[in-house]
């Protein structure tokens, strides 16, 4: 048998999938997109793939995830060449890098700014599969382009806090931090590695390169989380600049204002080198090890370094697989299956063949119909229709056709009555 590739998932239809339940995803999907327009965000598509150097120099060269994590190929090129002189492309690891390049390429910063856009879908990393870690995974993406205040760094975090409650989401975390900017990050690096070279062999592989291209980066280390070395390492929003604390200020006010409880956590750096200044996690303690739903940041540097004008930027990415997850485990109410309005009951092939029309007429009204497609019992068929949670079965003999009737049940009541098939469509719908 040929299952599905590791770290990947099928989204099926039925409660008993739990966070995998396609209802789910796609009442998710339509309260994401109902905030965001709420929010005044507007949609982008990027592609799924995009040129390898846009990651390479968006995300930084540096980072696991384009050193250990892509998915890249090489085009066939045209008439079944081998694609040689093309560039490699890559399946999307995160979206703001693609998004960034549509921002530039298409236009976007001569509209009204500040652009304020969402998208969501799917995303790949090559990674060890693992509880709220996948190879293949959902974000929901949301970035400000154009406005450096620090009140739209507050309106980014809260965004996605509001979204966790709607959808009944409790007892969140934000763990906030500030790394600087290209004034006084340079200094705060250089102390990082004074304090970090004497223990250099103590650490693990990964941190022994990281310490001389990017220190930061240890201090996102899960191996050596606990190292004495990186517990007593000098913290960046003691090395910040005027500008850099006053605007870490005002986002704490702001988000003090909104009502958001949050902590400085010095260990956040996040894993991307793009980031500047604000950086924060929002975490659920039922996710074990994986607790971060979701996380962003500032990145005023991203624009400018992808060939656009010097542009401020932050945004966040929430993974949608990690949140389904921890509303199933916190057995928050799920929207439940899509319900027909009406199921109908033909009994006989004749029947079914004369209830055709009705059942066509039914969904150009616009309600939720279905129909008994294998010749089954009655009992067989009213206990399909309330498995399947029908608001209603027309049952309809030969006999009530030739009246131009149907026995309309009440699933919820059990109650009958008859009902012209004229007045049908009048009659589910009240």
């Amino acid at each position: 048998m040929i299952t599905a590739p590791r770290g990947t998932h099928d989204i099926l239809p039925g409660a008993q999938f739990g966070w995998r339940d396609s209802a789910r995803w796609q009442h998710l999907e339509a309260e994401l997109r109902r905030i965001s327009h709420q929010y005044g965000y507007v949609e982008l598509r990027p592609p799924v793939f995009e040129a390898t150097e846009l990651f390479a120099r968006g995300v930084g060269e540096s980072t696991d995830i384009v050193q250990k994590e892509m998915f890249t190929i090489q085009p066939r090129g045209r008439a079944g060449g081998d694609g040689a002189g093309e560039p490699t492309l890559t399946l999307r690891p995160e979206f703001t890098a693609g998004l960034v390049r549509a921002y530039i390429e298409n236009g976007l910063h001569n509209l009204p700014q500040p652009t304020k856009i969402f998208t969501y879908g799917p995303a790949f990393r090559a990674e060890r599969p693992q509880k709220g870690r996948f190879r293949q995974f959902h974000q929901w993406d949301v970035e400000v382009f154009g406005a450096a205040d620090a009140a739209v760094d507050a309106e980014v975090i809260e965004i996605g806090i509001a979204l966790a409650k709607r959808m009944g989401l409790g007892d969140l975390e934000v763990d906030l931090n500030s790394i600087g900017c290209p004034v006084c990050r340079p200094a705060y690096r250089e102390k990082l590695r004074e304090h970090l070279r004497p223990h250099a062999h103590e650490l693990c592989e990964d941190c022994q390169a990281r310490l001389e291209r990017n220190p930061l980066r240890v201090l996102d280390c899960k191996v050596d989380a606990d190292h004495p070395a990186i517990r007593s390492a000098p913290v960046s929003v003691e090395h910040l600049c005027h500008d850099c604390r006053t605007h870490f200020d005002q986002l704490q006010r702001h988000l003090r204002a909104l009502g958001i409880p949050h902590r400085v956590n010095p260990r956040i750096v996040r894993g991307l080198d793009y980031y500047t200044r604000t950086v924060f996690e929002v975490l659920h303690p039922r996710l074990g090890a994986q607790s971060a739903l979701w996380g962003g940041g500032r990145y005023d540097g991203l624009i400018e370094l992808l060939g656009g004008r010097p542009t401020p930027g932050v945004g966040f990415a929430l993974g949608m697989e990690r949140l389904l997850m921890v509303l199933d485990e916190s057995a928050a109410p799920g929207p439940g299956a899509p319900r027909p309005d009406v199921f109908l009951a033909p009994l006989g092939a004749a029947a079914r063949e004369r209830a055709l029309p009705i059942l066509y007429a039914l969904r150009r009204a616009g309600l939720a119909a279905d129909i008994d497609y294998l010749d089954r019992s009655l009992k067989a068929q009213m206990k399909y229709a309330g498995k399947a949670g029908a608001r209603y079965v027309a049952i309809l003999g030969d006999a009530e056709l030739a009246r131009g009737v149907c026995t309309l049940r009440d699933m919820a009541t059990g109650d009958q009555r008859e009902v012209a098939l004229e007045s049908l469509v009048e009659a589910v719908r009240t």
